[in-house]
């Protein structure tokens, strides 16, 4: 029986000190645990943030995180070999092999860049070398950037269909309160569907040098889960992890389990990895139709515009309750779109799209 696909994401905060140093002891920890799942028979993909903490002391800018992107893309150019030289050495030392894969968002939209991210980390993997990913934050642009590695972590799971993905992070997983707050907080194990209330009670950025936080971590999840891929937020520094999080150990941390079926990659870009810039409201009609029946948006079912988009930005669908229950990509700017509402396909203007949004650009929504 072939052995497991597993990724497994860490994050700055586990890696890094307090003004960005690379703190090896970590890193080996889970080399060491990467090696024992590979003698296992499992093949194991890293996923690790760290590139721009590690940067900022060498550029003079050591302790909080810059804002401006310049800066931060600088600040990876630097740090981004340290970080793969230490990653490098702790494999070394436990006899693995690594390899540097860097992406960015268009390797997972454009076909032929999905497809070729996918046969290298694949053949990486087939050589026997463990692929350690980051996003390549040093040519990224800031309207198209990931924006945080768990998401990174989450998609790379998708595109490899991986049977696990492993969340490592500073806490030891979601807990039902704040712990520095409630001393009450439990832990939460398991989840079965990521919702609102969820994603309310994870908050929001969890340390100044990294950027994602418990937020960023259910997030993934949540991709993870509708890519039909198990998810495991869990604590880096817990002995043994890697190997109880592959297993869903009890207490490992918190286990999202994944949804039946699974999107394709592009319908999980629209539905996590773009932003929404606006509203369709629909009528009852509408609503149903594409509930039922996966059918595109026609002009003829829109009832009203909220926002201001261009054409191909991303947009949520809503009933008249105002309730979204789908997302996809407009084909119309807003204000085109304000002025063909209501219109049957006969009435619109030749060169125009008959469609508001495409069923092939459109995710239902829980």
């Amino acid at each position: 029986m072939p052995g497991r696909l597993v990724v497994v994401k860490i994050g700055t905060s586990s890696i890094t000190d307090a003004v960005g140093r690379i703190i090896p002891g970590p890193m080996h920890k889970l080399a060491v645990e990467v090696a024992a799942q590979r003698t296992a028979g499992d093949r194991v993909v890293i996923v690790t943030s760290g590139a721009i903490a590690a940067g900022l002391p060498s550029l003079g800018l050591a302790g909080a995180r810059p804002s401006d992107m310049p800066t931060l893309q600088a600040a990876s150019a630097v740090g981004q070999g340290h970080l793969i030289g230490e990653w490098y050495g702790a494999l070394r030392e436990v006899g693995l092999v690594g390899g540097q894969v860097l992406l960015t968002p268009n390797d997972f939209v454009d076909r032929r860049q999905y497809l070729h991210a996918r046969q290298t980390l694949t053949r990486l993997l087939d050589l026997g070398v463990v692929p350690v990913v980051n996003e390549n934050d040093a040519i990224a642009d800031d309207e198209i950037r990931f924006g945080d590695n768990d998401r990174i972590g989450a998609l790379v799971a998708h595109l490899l269909a991986a049977d696990a993905l492993v969340l490592l992070t500073d806490a030891p997983g979601l807990l039902t309160a704040d712990p520095r707050v409630d001393r009450g907080a439990s832990l939460i194990e398991e989840i079965a569907e990521v919702d609102a209330d969820l994603e309310a009670l994870a908050g929001g950025a969890g340390s100044a040098r990294g950027s994602g936080g418990m937020a960023s971590k259910l997030a993934a999840a949540k991709i993870a889960a509708w890519s039909g891929v198990q998810a495991v937020i869990a604590q880096a520094a817990r002995p043994g992890v890697l190997a109880d999080a592959v297993e869903a150990a009890p207490g490992v941390g918190t286990v999202v389990i994944p949804r039946q079926g699974r999107l394709p990659a592009r319908k999980l870009w629209i539905a996590f990895a773009v932003a929404t810039r606006g509203t369709v409201i629909v009528d009852d009609g509408a609503r149903a139709a594409l509930l039922a029946t996966g059918v595109s948006l026609l002009p003829a079912g829109v009832v009203a515009v909220k926002g201001e988009w261009d054409a191909d930005d991303a947009v949520g669908i809503a009933g008249p309750d105002g309730q979204v229950f789908a997302k996809g990509l407009a084909r119309h700017a807003s204000d085109q779109l304000d002025l063909l509402r209501g219109l049957r396909t006969t009435q619109v203007p030749d060169g125009v799209p008959h469609e508001v949004v495409h069923r092939d650009d459109m995710v239902i929504l829980p």
